[in-house]
Formats: C-alpha cells, structure tokens, sequence
C-alpha cells in the first residue's frame, strides 16, 4: 500500500517489560540507558500486588555519540534481564508493523484502517486483505494492496491453512479482524496468539451473535458500544484491549444504532491497534495492562 511518509517519532526505541516486583527494577533500566547516551521520554510502571509482578514501558532516544546499535544495546540488557528475571522486548519504532486485515461484508473498519494507514497518522504497512467474500475486492485493490478471497466451503481446515499462508508470507506482526464474520478455529488462535485483534460489534455481552444492534434495541437499551480484545479459543471473550459506548434513547431505530454503533468500532479498533503496535498493551492471563 502506498502511503504519505510518516515522520520519524520522537521516541525512535520502546523498551516493555514485565518481571517479579522487587526494587532496583527502574533505577537499573534508567541507569542503564543513561550509561548509553539515551534520553528517557516517556516512562510507565504498574505493580499487580494480586500477582507481585512489576510492569514497566519506557521510550527513548539517543542523546549523545555514546549510543550504541540496537543489537549492542539488546545484547548489553540481557545480564539487567537476568538479574531481575525479566519478560522483555526492545523494540526500534521507526520500523512499521505489517498488518494483515480480515474482513467478510461489511467493511467500515477497513475503509477507516487503510484511510489512517495512507494518511499516515496511523503507521502501518498493509500488505494483504484477506477476505471470505470477494465484496470488497474493488476497493482494496483500487488501493493497491492485494486481495486474497478465502471463501468457506464446509471444511474450514483448507481455508485457514491459506489464511495462515497469507499471514505468513507477508510476514504480518498483526492480523486484524475487522468484522471477519468467521469463528477462528482453536488451531488457528493457537497460531495468531498475541497478534491477533478482533472488534466485537458489541458492549453488552448479552448480545451475542447475529444482529446485536437489533437485540439491544429490541431490550430498550440506554448505552451501545464496541470491544476490541485479542482473539483467543474463547469466543469473544479475550483479553479487552479497549471499549467505546455512545447514550441512545428510545427515539432510535435500529438502523440509527447500526450507524452509531459503527462509529464506535471504528474509533475503538483504531485505538487497539495504535496500542498494540507503539508497546502499550501487556497481557496478564485475562486481562490486559494498557499504558497510556
């Protein structure tokens, strides 16, 4: 997909990690840095006194002729790592993630995806749709990006193995089910675990399934939304990344909540995508830590 050159950030590196929760953790990644000629521009911590564990996401910048390549700089953590027994990644964010969108019929969310992506403000390469109808097939190419129709003839086992193809050749860092109306197999979540995002048509899990808009209008609800969350063999009920509502009234027909509601999924898959690509989300068991 070709789009507007996206200026380097500020913070070019993002250090994430999570370990026991024991002291000395920031004074030795902020020394660390410093002994490195880099600048800290932004630090988040989180302890989990449930679970003693300690969570920290830190940006940096060079800042002097000190700075070492990233390979030194990764190579040199790792006795930090060890002492304190870290999960951690190091990340170069000038490097733009590759993510792969799936979508069935309708297609708000991708139109609002590759809308950010070609204008740069969301910055992301696009290198394939995959899609289990061909509706979308115009636009998509019309915007340069290959389209790769997947249909679902009985067994499912032959699609997803092409699915994964795709993904894989494209060396995808994130897939994106942008309404892919399509349950993924526990093989496949199996496969896409961590990378995987799916927007849920849906705040209020009651309303599962086929037309939630309708069976919330029917019920008399007050509050529509939408739930982005990482997919996994637990349908719809994966870590929530991020969640949008909007007030309705009793003047709104289900068509006017359809609308809204896909506002809102827009807005809140956009921002679980940004999340997940600048470091900000870890995941604890069910739950997510979002930084800020």
């Amino acid at each position: 997909m070709t789009s507007q050159p996206t200026p380097a950030p500020h913070s070019p590196y993002v250090l994430v990690l999570t370990c026991p929760d024991v002291k000395g953790v920031v004074a030795a990644v902020s020394s660390y840095l410093a002994d490195n000629d880099a600048s800290i521009t932004e630090s988040n911590h989180f302890n989990d006194q449930l679970t003693n564990s300690f969570s920290m996401r830190t940006a940096f910048r060079p800042d002097g002729p000190g700075f070492p390549d990233l390979d030194s700089l990764r190579q040199g953590f790792q006795l930090i790592a060890r002492r304190f027994r870290m999960d951690w990644q190091l990340v170069d964010m000038t490097v733009k993630p590759k993510v792969v969108i799936a979508v069935s019929k309708f297609g708000h969310c991708l139109y609002d995806l590759l809308h950010r992506a070609r204008s740069g403000s969301l910055p992301i390469d696009i290198p394939a749709v995959i899609s289990n109808h061909d509706d979308m097939r115009s636009f998509v190419e019309w915007s340069g990006i290959p389209y790769h129709h997947l249909p679902v003839k009985g067994d499912k086992t032959a699609q997803e193995a092409a699915f994964m193809d795709v993904v894989n050749q494209a060396g995808a860092d994130l897939v994106v089910l942008a309404r892919y109306m399509q349950i993924l197999s526990a093989d496949l979540c199996g496969q896409l675990a961590g990378r995987c995002i799916n927007i849920h048509h849906s705040f209020l899990p009651s309303f599962k399934g086929a037309k939630p808009y309708h069976q919330a209008h029917a019920r008399g609800v007050k509050l529509i939304g939408a739930t982005a969350h990482y997919v996994t063999t637990d349908l719809d009920e994966g870590p929530i990344i991020e969640q949008g509502i909007e007030r309705v009234d009793h003047t709104q027909t289900p068509e006017d909540l359809v609308d809204i509601g896909r506002d809102i999924e827009c807005a809140v898959l956009a921002r679980a995508v940004r999340w997940h690509i600048e470091r900000r989300i870890l995941v604890t068991g069910q739950k997510t830590i979002v930084f800020s």
